[in-house]
């Protein structure tokens, strides 16, 4: 039996004490599910898609003052209405500009290059051919419109824009509008010269100019008068003779060529000889100094005031099928003779004194 002692003590707590339980670490996120979409219903277009922004539209090249001048000139063409577009360019110019243009059917290409024509027979253009030489850009329009006359691309009555450069470059910068022999006797003789003619045009166009270059301004301020003599030129040399020694005897044919600006230049001098200057077709110069002996037998009636260069002229183009121009030495007027008959007389405004 237990005692009173241990009856008064308190009784122990045997049972063990349970320890804190050590703080648990936090559990793994799960990856969330992704929410179903909801479905449009049936019927109903579902919400619209972002459009991805709109590229910008790509910056254009700023032109070049050439193809900026180009652009307004076919602008011009359109709005004047132009019969014929004549472009001169020696070199590789920009002709894709024309194509898909209206004016396409209108341009003409004048030139001397031969890449230049197979480049227009690529695209269908009109081209014709000029001579090689380095004509100033007046000169040069005066030869494109001379050789597009003659080729039929152009008739008398066009208006014509002619757009040209500088020689030897690729790039147009001057224009000019002209209506073709209509506008100066120059183009209507012209004219009247290559309708059934058998001289290049473009020789034509050279003769006259130095024979009114002659009759302006004469040879260092005096006045002169002379002959010159285009065409046919067997038949000239055999029904002429040589007065003196022949100042282009023993020079290649390129360096007496009378298209040839500087050649055309130094014979102005041998204007002063008496005599014709005799040019073969195509421009060469064959003598100077050459007497005209035509038939005795023809009867030449010629008007007042004409001496003996017009009635040489007169009766050498009536035996013969050549072009003569008489440059008188009174008036510097330019008088053109073909078939035994005055085809025009050029008057001069002024000379230079």
């Amino acid at each position: 039996m237990p005692s009173a002692e241990d009856k008064q003590q308190p009784k122990k707590d045997t049972t063990a004490k349970a320890e804190p339980a050590p703080a648990s670490e936090p559990a793994a996120k799960l990856p969330a599910k992704p929410e179903p979409k909801a479905e449009a219903p049936p019927g109903k277009p579902g919400p619209a898609k972002p459009e991805p922004p709109a590229k910008p539209p790509p910056k254009e090249r700023p032109l070049t003052e050439p193809q900026a001048f180009l652009k307004e000139a076919l602008a011009a063409a359109r709005h004047l209405e132009v019969d014929r577009l004549l472009m001169i360019c020696d070199e590789a110019g920009p002709l894709e500009l024309l194509i898909g243009r209206g004016v396409k059917k209108k341009a003409v290409l004048a030139t001397s290059s031969e890449k230049q024509h197979l480049r227009c027979e690529e695209l269908g253009l009109a081209h014709v051919a000029i001579p090689p030489f380095a004509f100033d850009r007046l000169d040069k329009i005066k030869v494109a419109l001379s050789a597009s006359q003659s080729a039929g691309s152009v008739a008398d009555g066009d208006l014509v824009l002619c757009l040209v450069g500088r020689p030897g470059s690729p790039e147009t910068d001057t224009s000019m509008l002209t209506r073709v022999g209509q506008h100066s006797e120059e183009q209507s003789a012209l004219g009247a010269l290559i309708a059934g003619g058998e001289v290049s045009p473009q020789v034509l166009d050279a003769v006259l100019q130095m024979a009114l270059s002659v009759g302006f301004d004469g040879i260092e301020g005096t006045p002169v008068g002379t002959i010159l003599v285009v065409g046919d030129s067997t038949a000239i040399m055999e029904k002429s003779k040589q007065l003196t020694l022949n100042p282009f005897q023993g020079y290649s044919e390129d360096d007496r060529n009378i298209l040839d600006p500087k050649i055309r230049d130094a014979v102005r001098n041998f204007c002063l000889l008496d005599g014709a200057i005799v040019v073969r077709e195509d421009g060469v110069l064959l003598a100077a100094g050459r007497y005209l002996r035509p038939p005795e037998t023809l009867d030449i009636d010629l008007p007042m005031g004409q001496g003996t260069r017009h009635a040489a002229a007169k009766a050498i183009t009536q035996v013969t099928h050549a072009v003569a121009f008489v440059v008188s030495k009174t008036t510097g007027a330019v008088s053109i003779y073909r078939a035994g008959g005055l085809v025009v007389e050029i008057k001069q405004p002024r000379r230079r004194t």
